[in-house]
C-alpha cells in the first residue's frame, strides 16, 4: 500500500516535467501572422463580403497557411507575412467593390421601378379626375428633381473632366522636365542611345596595360556614373570588359572579366545596389576598330557600361 502511494507521488511529477516540455517544443508563430489571421477571419466572418470574393478570399487563406509555418529565414519569414497580408487586402477590396456593385445595380432597378410605376400612374390619371391634376403634378415635381439631379451631375463631371485635364498637363511638364534633366546628365556622360540602352564608354585610362586594378584619380567618370544611378534606381546595368587582340582569348577573356568586376565593386562602394549591377567579360570578341593599328586597338580596350532605357527592359534582365 505504501508503495502505490509512493510511485504515485513520484509519477506525477514526471509527467508534469514531460507536459512542460511537450509545451516548450511548441513552434512560435511567425511575427505579424496572427494579425493577418484576424483581419482574414474577420472578412469570412462578413456576411455581406465573405461570398462575394471567393476566389480571392481562398487565395489569402492559402497565402495566411503558408505564413504561419515556422520559417528559419527571418526575411523570407516576413516577406511571406507582407504577402499574406497584401493578398487579404487585396481580397477584402475585390469583395467591397463587388458589393458596391451589387448595391448599385439594386439602386438601378429601383429607380426603374419607380419611373415605371410613375407612367403607369400617370396613364392611369390621365383617364380619372381630379387624381390626374395631382398625379402631374407630382411628376412635374420629379421632374424637377430629375433636372436638377442631371445639372448637379453635369457640373460634377465637368469639375472631374477640368481636374483630369490639370492633372494630365502637370503630368506631362513634370515628364517633360525630367527627360530634359535625363538627357542633359548623359550628355555630360558622353552616353551613347542604342537598342540595348544608354551605352557609357569608358576607355583603357582607367587601368593600367594588362592590369584590372583601377588607376588612382581616373574615377571621375565612374563618380558622375554612380551620382546619376543614384538618381533613377529603377535602372539595371550591364558592365561589359573589352580588350584588344594581343594576348591569348583567355587571357583577354579573364582580364576583361576583372576589369568589368572592377568596375562594378567602384560602384558598388559609392552606392549603388549590386543587385542592379551585372559585370561581364568579353575578351576581343567584339571590338569597335580594327586592330592593325595602336589606335585601333586603343579604342577596343575599354568598359562598356549600358544603362537601361525602361522599367520595362530592367524587368527582362532581371533573370
Amino acid at each position: 500500500m505504501n508503495y502505490s502511494h509512493n510511485l504515485k507521488y513520484l509519477i506525477a511529477p514526471a509527467l508534469l516535467s514531460l507536459a512542460l516540455a511537450g509545451c516548450s517544443f511548441k513552434t512560435k508563430k511567425p511575427e505579424g501572422s496572427e494579425n493577418v489571421r484576424n483581419k482574414l477571419t474577420v472578412l469570412q466572418a462578413d456576411p455581406q463580403l465573405a461570398t462575394r470574393a471567393p476566389v480571392a478570399i481562398k487565395e489569402a487563406e492559402e497565402a495566411v497557411k503558408l505564413a504561419e509555418k515556422p520559417e528559419s529565414d527571418k526575411d523570407k519569414s516576413k516577406h511571406l507575412v507582407m504577402m499574406a497580408d497584401r493578398k487579404v487586402d487585396i481580397a477584402r477590396d475585390q469583395a467591397q467593390t463587388r458589393l458596391l456593385e451589387d448595391q448599385r445595380k439594386g439602386l438601378s432597378d429601383q429607380t426603374q421601378k419607380i419611373r415605371l410605376e410613375a407612367r403607369t400612374k400617370e396613364a392611369d390619371q390621365a383617364r380619372g379626375d381630379a387624381k390626374k391634376a395631382r398625379g402631374e403634378a407630382k411628376m412635374a415635381n420629379e421632374d424637377a428633381n430629375m433636372a436638377r439631379t442631371d445639372a448637379n451631375m453635369a457640373r460634377t463631371d465637368a469639375e472631374i473632366a477640368m481636374m483630369n485635364a490639370a492633372a494630365m498637363q502637370e503630368a506631362n511638364v513634370a515628364m517633360q522636365e525630367a527627360n530634359a534633366g535625363l538627357q542633359q546628365q548623359l550628355a555630360e556622360l558622353n552616353a551613347k542611345t542604342t537598342d540595348r540602352g544608354f551605352v557609357v564608354t569608358l576607355g583603357d585610362v582607367l587601368f593600367a596595360t594588362g592590369k584590372s586594378d583601377l588607376k588612382g584619380g581616373a574615377t571621375k567618370n565612374l563618380d558622375k556614373l554612380a551620382a546619376f544611378l543614384a538618381q533613377y534606381p529603377d535602372r539595371n546595368v550591364t558592365i561589359e570588359g573589352h580588350t584588344d587582340d594581343l594576348g591569348s582569348d583567355a587571357t583577354n577573356l579573364a582580364l576583361s572579366q576583372r576589369r568589368a568586376d572592377a568596375v562594378k565593386s567602384y560602384l558598388v562602394t559609392h552606392g549603388v545596389d549590386a543587385a542592379r549591377l551585372t559585370a561581364t567579360g568579353k575578351g576581343e570578341s567584339t571590338p569597335i576598330a580594327g586592330n592593325d593599328s595602336d589606335t585601333g586597338r586603343q579604342q577596343n580596350r575599354r568598359v562598356e557600361v549600358i544603362i537601361a532605357n525602361t522599367a520595362a527592359q530592367n524587368s527582362g534582365q532581371k533573370k
